[in-house]
């Protein structure tokens, strides 16, 4: 599974995740994080496309940020319990799954942007493609 990082440009950069697996396929977004271990500080999962998630059958809760196109946070769930759902978001893209309290700790709200870039690939020296 192709692997990012995640920081929160509006927020001075702040570290959301450094090892963040990436489902865009029908399959990997079916799985999730179903039968995963516990997310560790720096882990998530990166659903892409997904306007809306579900708890069904986790053991863990989360917390979860809906990105728009231009990686902009449309929605936030702290804390998201097994057995629940969020609501759908029609301006999503793409669904951020991070360990819980990360979107506390680093204060990221509705409206941020998040920079996503993946790992092992440095920043081109011109800038072009940096923002994902």
């Amino acid at each position: 599974m192709r692997r990012v990082a995640v920081q929160n440009i509006s927020r001075s950069g702040m570290d959301l995740g450094h090892c963040i697996g990436v489902a865009n396929t029908y399959w990997t977004r079916l799985k999730g994080l179903l039968g995963a271990p516990p997310l560790r500080p720096g882990e998530g999962l990166l659903l892409d496309p997904c306007q809306a998630v579900h708890m069904y059958g986790m053991k863990q809760a989360l917390d979860v940020a809906f990105l728009g196109g231009e990686g902009e946070v449309v929605a936030v769930y702290h804390d998201l319990q097994p057995g629940r759902r969020s609501k759908y978001h029609r301006k999503a893209q793409q669904a951020l799954e991070l360990p819980v309290g990360t979107l506390r700790s680093t204060d990221t709200r509705v409206g941020d942007r998040l920079l996503i870039q993946p790992l092992g690939e440095p920043n081109s020296i011109d800038g072009e493609n940096d923002e994902r």
